[in-house]
């Protein structure tokens, strides 16, 4: 996601980058005691200056992981050597204490938490040098409170990170709200469709189908080419309306199924069973994993339905000889089932189009069996999450109530 995507956002950042380059031309020009001989330490802060500005003014159009390092390298050098040309201002300290808070900004958990143990290393091996080599000369406003110095810039970086965490799980808590926003859309744009899929295609294929094999047992059995040509026509319709089908399961969810106390391993154990002969044909065994005994309140042929979607995708992706892992485990509020997979894996923009109509990894697929799976976890107040990387595998996480905590 660009962070300067408007004009809006483009003027506020230059402004405030302007009023950032007028205070360090202030601080560079009034009042500096460097200006009297202007020696090399007026011109490394000179330079420091320009680096900087540029540095920030260019950002917008270079937004990656390599830039932002380098902006963050050059706050740090003009911190520090502010911080050295003028020992007599108090005000240089502080600013040191500040600057892992400039890489939250950039929401860039790598760099702030490196800047963040870098500043502390640097500003540790600042107060030894004061208090074994300075020893007060040059930063007696320092060394006359040293341990309380210390603690307070302790005390400034804890803030800085508390202020970083609580801003990472919104940001989060927000990305997560976005996700389900948009599976919900997806599965309202599906239903919507599949009403009038049903209802336009759904009656004129059966009338075509009906009539197919009418005419098919018209012809005499000695004309077993064109038997076959009715054949293969009667089952592409078959596929057809099993498309119809699975659109209408998520348009319309069947609610007849009352919900019960469902043991699950008992489910996965029955499942497991059931795709075994599925995964030997590849070599694939399922192996079943549950730490302790779990149960959640669900309709147990839809929890089937989801169960045997994952699974049964897993062992399909799957490299000849490699396990499908199920694990079953209980949190405080919740049971998470794991189905792991060591086949050819997914990138992040494949994972995200996930639960897509028609979006399918599989040469056949069509996408509404996960579409499926969303809508079932949905119903029941779960969540379902994908991590995978190209070549390594994948991690299906369901995470459905625990029964014990909806009592």
């Amino acid at each position: 996601m660009k962070e300067f995507d408007s004009l809006l956002n483009n003027k506020i950042y230059y402004m405030t980058i302007c009023v950032i380059s007028l205070l360090m031309i202030i601080g560079l020009f009034v009042d500096n005691p460097l200006l009297i001989d202007l020696g090399l330490g007026f011109f490394l802060h000179l330079l420091l200056v320009v680096v900087l500005i540029l540095c920030l003014l260019l950002y917008p159009k270079y937004e990656v992981q390599w830039f932002r390092t380098i902006i963050i390298i050059g706050v740090f050098a003009y911190f520090y050597t502010i911080f050295f040309l003028y020992p007599d201002t108090w005000s240089t300290f502080l600013f040191l204490c500040f600057i892992p808070a400039i890489s939250i900004l950039f929401f860039d958990s790598k760099l702030f938490y490196s800047s963040l143990v870098l500043n502390g290393l640097f500003v540790s091996a600042i107060f030894g040098y004061i208090l074994f080599v300075d020893q007060g000369s040059r930063y007696h406003h320092i060394q006359n409170d040293l341990i309380g110095n210390y603690i307070n810039f302790i005390g400034s970086q804890l803030i800085i990170y508390f202020i970083y965490y609580l801003s990472y799980i919104r940001l989060q808590k927000i990305k997560d709200y976005y996700e389900q926003i948009q599976h919900s859309e997806r599965l309202k744009a599906t239903g919507q469709l599949a009403a009038a899929v049903a209802h336009e295609i759904r009656n004129p294929l059966t009338v075509v189908k009906g009539f197919l094999q009418h005419y098919e047992k018209e012809f005499p059995s000695n004309q077993t080419g064109t038997k076959k040509h009715f054949a293969l026509m009667i089952d592409e319709l078959n596929m057809a309306e099993q498309v119809i089908s699975q659109y209408l399961s998520i348009a319309k969810p069947s609610e007849s199924g009352q919900k019960e106390i469902v043991d699950v391993q008992e489910v996965l154990q029955s499942i497991t069973d059931l795709l075994q002969s599925y995964g030997l044909l590849s070599n694939n065994n399922i192996v079943l994993k549950v730490i302790e005994t779990c149960y959640v309140e669900a309709n147990s042929l839809e929890l089937k339905q989801l169960f045997i979607n994952i699974i049964k995708n897993a062992i399909e992706v799957s490299k000849v000889g490699d396990p499908v892992i199920v694990e079953v485990e209980r949190t405080l509020e919740t049971v998470q089932i794991k189905v792991i997979d060591y086949g050819t894996g997914m990138s992040e923009a494949e994972i995200k189009s996930l639960g897509t109509p028609f979006y399918s990894l599989k040469s056949k697929g069509t996408g509404l069996g996960l579409m499926i799976c969303y809508n079932i976890v949905s119903k029941h107040n779960g969540s379902i999450h994908f991590e995978s990387s190209k070549g390594k595998g994948t991690e299906v996480t369901i995470e459905l109530q625990a029964y014990e905590t909806r009592k």
